[in-house]
């Protein structure tokens, strides 16, 4: 197979040209040409099989040690003035980065086989989807791909179609970490990445192009690429309300969009569209609308169970790729927090001894196909995608934020976003170092400098008066003894519930300097063990604490220079006006 489009036919012969690979197999995303890349690859052990009595279909990949996850450090963002990359990323100029690794290019592809990998992120027939054709070496990467989105034969008629698509040339190398580089020339659609075959780094579909790439093109455009979930929530009465929501690594993103109501809240259901990355269209009618680009997870697996994430649990058990996960005795993947079996082998193929770290690597990963989700939505592939009530902010705080909180109105809901972070430490608050600011959760994924992309969400309320409320949470409250105060995990969703009333008004809300405030009995708790004075400490604000915090935030603000909008400078003083005249 080959392809009817001048362009991609010409790049794929300089590719080959550079490279000199053995073969080239363009890819038809078939479930037999999957079968065929498995079988060669456990041949080749790259992939061993699982216990297929108890774990069907799932393999699993061990990778190189020092090739585990992303490396934020080696990846590049390439434009011709290095205030366009912004210092929210590592910058190089284009030329220098193309030389940089077209050299470690050169005769990379030797004695292994071309893959010519077209994909469609988003539904094939969306107007709001957008594709791209990966380059690659590496068989691991096409299967992932197969998982992770609309590939082969149908994505190419449509690039065909369209004539246009995102370049990704991708060669695993020789794993060297001193010849590994993931390069992205924005201006020219163009991702470059040699030296890993860690899924972040490797399936240039995924944060590549879907976020940096596509955050740069969706400014151009006038849409968003979002590093956040999309759910719907149902109530009992059939009304459904689609929600998306972006918080920092390690805030429970994935457990939130597969979320079990609890026994509580009968009739209550949850639809998941995607656990990972947004793509947010305006309608013709001003409405916005979201897509999932992906067709899959690439999820982190270590403290994945039936408790925190039943879904997640279960459709783990066939059909999918573990990367970097224990074994047991009977061949059976295992990973910390997996409630059965004993780990026999880790994550290095080594026998398991304590004494060398954890079994699974913390950074242990699952890939399987979003179908394979029990609460998976249809509209996951509807073209037209869902419209979103409200869009959700988290992050990890111990004292600070409340449970949850209503922006005043979208100025100050980007300021929300743009504060949003994680605690990283035990310290107190206003110490340098202990806020990890993670904007809009956007931090390592942004195309570009935060201050435009500040601007480009403002800019957004130009253009509709049916922006969706914006809000934030924080399921982390603690007490004075670590203690969490919220329960957490399914009961999350009586906080959803406010979420969607205070959308269709039909719930009050308390005016503080920082937002909307629930009452504390806004907030269904019936069943919970959870006294009226805690629900009065998470739905309070300590005055305090955000004069520090909003004096932090600003020294951030400062660090992006005259490409913070003025809007969002202006907006932060007002809050800080709000909480001096509180205090």
């Amino acid at each position: 197979m080959t392809t009817k489009l001048s362009a991609l036919q010409r790049w794929v012969d300089e590719v080959a040209a550079r490279t000199q690979p053995e073969t080239i197999h363009w890819c038809t995303g078939s479930d037999d040409e999957y079968q065929q890349l498995v079988d060669l690859m456990v041949e080749d052990g790259t992939l061993s099989p699982l216990n297929q009595e108890t774990y069907p279909n799932c393999y699993l990949h061990l990778s190189d040690p020092t090739d585990v996850a992303r490396v934020e450090h080696l990846t590049y963002v390439c434009t011709e003035e290095p205030d366009d990359a912004g210092p929210n990323n590592n910058w190089m100029s284009p030329a220098d980065g193309h030389a940089r690794v077209d050299a470690l290019f050169d005769g990379a592809m030797q004695g292994r086989t071309m893959y010519v990998i077209p994909y469609c992120m988003g539904p094939i027939t969306s107007p709001y989807s957008r594709c791209g054709v990966e380059i690659t070496d590496s068989p691991y990467v096409v299967v992932n791909m197969k998982l992770m989105t609309r590939m082969g034969s149908a994505a190419l008629e449509r690039i065909e179609r369209d004539g246009k698509f995102v370049r990704g040339l991708h060669s695993t190398g020789d794993l060297d970490p001193e010849r590994r580089f993931i390069m992205h020339f924005p201006d020219e659609l163009y991702i470059k990445s040699i030296g890993s075959g860690y899924g972040g780094n490797a399936l240039l579909g995924k944060k590549c192009h879907a976020l940096r790439i596509a955050s740069w093109q969706a400014r151009s455009e006038g849409w968003m690429a979002e590093h956040m979930l999309i759910m719907g929530i149902e109530n009992p009465e059939g009304e459904t309300h689609y929600i998306a929501c972006a918080f920092p690594s390690a805030c429970g993103k994935t457990n939130l969009a597969m979320l079990i109501p609890p026994h509580s809240m009968p009739g209550w259901k949850i639809h998941t569209l995607g656990d990972d990355i947004a793509w947010l269209h305006f309608d013709d009618d001003g409405c916005l609308r979201a897509i999932n680009p992906e067709s899959g997870y690439f999820g982190v697996v270590p403290g994945t169970n039936e408790e925190t994430n039943k879904n997640a649990y279960d459709m783990i058990t066939r059909d999918t790729i573990f990367t970097n996960v224990a074994r047991t005795e009977d061949n059976e993947p295992w990973w910390e927090g997996k409630a059965d079996g004993k780990p026999a082998y880790d994550w290095r193929g080594q026998p398991y001894d304590p004494s060398q770290g954890k079994a699974a690597h913390p950074n242990s990963r699952f890939t399987v196909a979003a179908t394979n989700n029990p609460s998976y939505s249809e509209l996951a592939d509807a073209p037209e995608g869902v419209p979103i009530s409200a869009i959700v902010f988290g992050g990890r705080r111990k004292r600070l934020a409340p449970l949850v909180y209503e922006a005043r109105d979208w100025k100050h809901g980007v300021l929300v976003g743009a504060s949003a972070g994680s605690e990283t430490t035990a310290a107190a608050i206003g110490e340098v170092g202990v806020i990890r600011r993670d904007p809009m959760a956007m931090k390592p994924f942004c195309g570009y400098n935060f201050g435009d992309y500040w601007r480009h969400w403002l800019s957004l309320e130009e253009r509709s008066d049916k922006l969706p409320k914006i809000f934030h949470v924080n399921w982390f409250r603690q007490d004075d003894d670590g203690n969490f105060l919220w329960p957490g995990f399914g009961e999350n969703l009586r906080v959803l519930k406010w979420i969607i009333d205070r959308c269709e008004d039909r719930v009050g809300a308390r005016e503080t300097p920082i937002g909307y405030l629930p009452e504390p009995d806004d907030i269904d708790t019936a069943e919970l063990d959870i006294s009226a004075e805690t629900m009065r400490v998470l739905s309070s604000v300590d005055l305090d604490r955000w004069r520090i915090e909003n004096a932090h935030f600003a020294t951030y603000l400062d660090s992006f220079g005259e490409r913070v909008p003025q809007e969002l400078r202006d907006e932060h003083e007002r809050v800080a006006s709000e909480l001096d005249k509180a205090s």
